[in-house]
């Protein structure tokens, strides 16, 4: 078995690296990365893609059919990662996560490949009062990184491809300890915030709803998606990703990592106007699909591990928002010293490219 894995050098790669190596011991993993990130480690002992068998590197708007061969399995994460991002670079997340999404779609199925995964998100859901959304029920994406993600999914259930199982997994927001962590995520936010200065200030009035999944989890749903049969859900299958209990208001979140780290305050903006994003879902549709590889790791697991991680690290940064563990500070300092180009292309990439 061979399994290709683009945007493997980020937050979810390494997660998804060891599942994968776990569970298919004698396959042939692929990486596929841009390399934007990878310089981001933290406190990793070893290189995450030493347990790929190949890293390719390149960015996934020039990948070619080269990188699908004898493929049979995709697993696409490569994507302009938030929206802070998004905002930042709004063409070129719906030209990346969009439009290059779509045609990697394409050459997979061209190549043969039977298994095409897609991390999607539920941030499709934007702004929705109510029951907590199911995958039938209407979005309403307010960002451009929810919109490039609700276009692919839109543009892989009408790609004529009877022989490929597609997976698109509305995945939670992300939280968690990984090899390449990520601040620029509430959960994981809060938890740096509480070591740092011993305070917690949400932006919010706390209300807003937001599920969670820590990236182990993400990861063993990857491992699910790839396997998956057309029988277990369909050709074409769009999945909330994550678990019922791990639907959480803002304030909620705060409060649990101030007791996790003692000393920490926490302070809500009562006053503040009404959030952009606020949904609850429902992720029965996946209990149901996917028993075995069912979200195990709880909120204070998650906060456990974060807090374990940053200490191991001897993080102390209150400063953390300007450095290289927020994902649009590490794009902004590659342009500022003239190593990406305002359309996020490696300079040396861009000179080629013109000449």
């Amino acid at each position: 078995m061979r399994i290709l894995v683009t945007g493997n050098a980020g937050y979810v790669g390494p997660l998804v690296a060891r599942q994968l190596r776990e569970s298919y011991p004698h396959a042939t993993l692929r990486g596929y990365d841009a390399g934007y990130f990878g310089h981001c480690l933290t406190g990793a002992q070893l290189l995450p893609e030493r347990l790929f068998d190949e890293q390719l590197f390149g960015d996934v708007r020039d990948i070619g059919p080269e990188a699908m061969r004898d493929v049979d399995a995709v697993v696409h994460l490569a994507a302009v990662s938030n929206d802070p991002m998004g905002d930042r670079f709004a063409r070129v997340t719906a030209e990346i996560n969009f439009e290059t999404s779509a045609r990697i779609a394409r050459l997979a199925r061209d190549a043969g490949v039977r298994s095409f995964v897609f991390a999607s998100s539920c941030s499709v859901y934007g702004v929705a009062d109510g029951p907590p959304r199911r995958e039938t029920d209407p979005v309403n994406p307010v960002t451009a990184y929810a919109k490039s993600k609700i276009a692919t999914e839109q543009a892989l259930a009408e790609l004529d491809a009877p022989d490929m199982t597609i997976t698109a997994l509305r995945f939670a927001t992300a939280c968690g300890m990984s090899d390449r962590l990520r601040l620029d995520l509430v959960l994981n936010d809060f938890v740096a915030c509480a070591l740092a200065s011993r305070r917690i200030t949400v932006l919010s009035d706390g209300t807003p709803w937001r599920p969670l999944i820590d990236v182990r989890d993400m990861a063993r749903a990857i491992d699910w998606a790839v396997s998956r049969r057309p029988e277990e859900g369909g050709r074409m299958l769009v999945v909330n990703t994550s678990a019922d209990r791990a639907n959480y208001q803002v304030r909620d979140l705060a409060v649990a990592v101030a007791e996790a780290v003692p000393g920490t305050t926490v302070d809500i903006n009562t006053a503040a106007p009404a959030d952009s994003r606020s949904y609850k879902v429902d992720f029965s549709l996946f209990a149901r699909l996917a028993p075995r590889h069912q979200p195990q790791v709880t909120l204070a697991g998650s906060i456990a591990m974060l807090k374990d991680g940053l200490e191991r690290m001897g993080f102390g940064d209150q400063n953390f928002r300007t450095s290289q563990l927020v994902r649009l500070q590490v794009l902004d300092r590659h342009i500022a010293e003239g190593r990406l180009t305002g359309d996020l292309r490696w300079a040396r990439e861009a000179t080629a490219a013109a000449a």
